[in-house]
């Protein structure tokens, strides 16, 4: 089994930040520190300089995390093919998905998942795009399902899914009444936004500037992390916001929210994302193929 210290200084090497690091792993920056020092102090020799604005990799450093990725790999592998020489699929398998996906799509696929693979168990981390792939890059999450187009040269992105992302109000509101929402118009009511590193935020930026309505124009009066907390304050009169039409079902059965389509439409692609050098288990492989075969709705 590979020595946790080096995963937790592969996971340091990939991030140049002992936070960040800490975030991925779920520990504490001082665990995390003492871990690397551990690691330092066993090979003898220094693995990152250290100022106060940054860390880097020292030339050790660099050939040390070329070698743990490897390492990392390689126990991965050996663990996944003894695991398939036993008669029944199991095992762990670590999933990680934005928090619109968590909630609204991924319940019914791994209900489909559990019913052909009962033995295997399913870790599911929900967390922003940006966090999700960051933590399939250091190897603490097997496979990803993001909101937005990856940014990583080094993994593998496959659309799944195609999403209409919808302006909400409250139904008292005036444009509850409207048969569609061009991107100017919402430079002029308030705006509850996700936050940064969501995939939401990021492709609604994207769109107004393709459409000359600049996203710092928004009058953002509120960040949010979840489309629950969003779709409370729209209901609440605080503001509109952008998001997927299927957050809102419900609410729009029950009369609580309007959906107004965008003019144009935005829509965009929900990935699944893995890394192309990651040996993908018989398990992993059924897990792929089970997404990229869900039907649209």
């Amino acid at each position: 089994m590979a020595d946790r210290r080096l995963q937790v200084f592969y996971t340091v090497a990939k991030q140049l930040s002992f936070t960040k690091a800490a975030e991925c792993l779920c520990m504490t920056q001082p665990a995390v520190t003492f871990q690397v020092k551990q690691l330092e102090a066993q090979l003898n020799i220094s693995l990152f300089e250290r100022t106060p604005s940054k860390i880097i990799l020292t030339p050790a450093g660099e050939l040390a995390m070329q070698y743990a990725e490897r390492i990392l790999n390689l126990t991965t592998e050996m663990e996944t093919r003894l695991v398939e020489m036993s008669d029944h699929a199991n095992g762990t398998l670590m999933i990680g998905a934005s928090t619109t996906i968590a909630d609204y799509m991924l319940p019914q696929m791994l209900g489909v998942f559990k019913s052909r693979f009962p033995q295997v168990q399913v870790r599911l981390s929900v967390a922003n795009s940006q966090t999700i792939e960051n933590r399939i890059i250091d190897h603490s999450l097997d496979v990803g399902l993001v909101e937005s187009p990856s940014h990583h040269p080094s993994l593998v992105s496959q659309v799944f899914y195609q999403d209409e992302l919808v302006v909400i109000c409250a139904a008292n509101h005036v444009w509850a009444a409207y048969g569609n929402i061009h991107p100017e118009q919402l430079i002029n009511e308030p705006f509850i936004g996700r936050e940064p590193g969501s995939g939401t935020r990021e492709v609604v930026d994207q769109y107004l500037r393709e459409h000359g309505a600049q996203p710092e124009l928004l009058d953002v009066v509120m960040e949010l992390g979840s489309p629950e907390a969003i779709k409370g304050a729209v209901e609440a009169g605080l503001g509109i916001s952008v998001v997927s039409k299927a957050t809102v079902i419900k609410e729009r059965e029950l009369g609580k929210l309007m959906a107004i389509p965008l003019n144009p439409p935005l829509r965009r692609d929900l990935t699944l994302v893995y890394t192309q050098e990651k040996f993908r288990s018989r398990l992993l492989q059924s897990f792929i193929d089970l997404i990229a075969d869900t039907p649209q709705p």
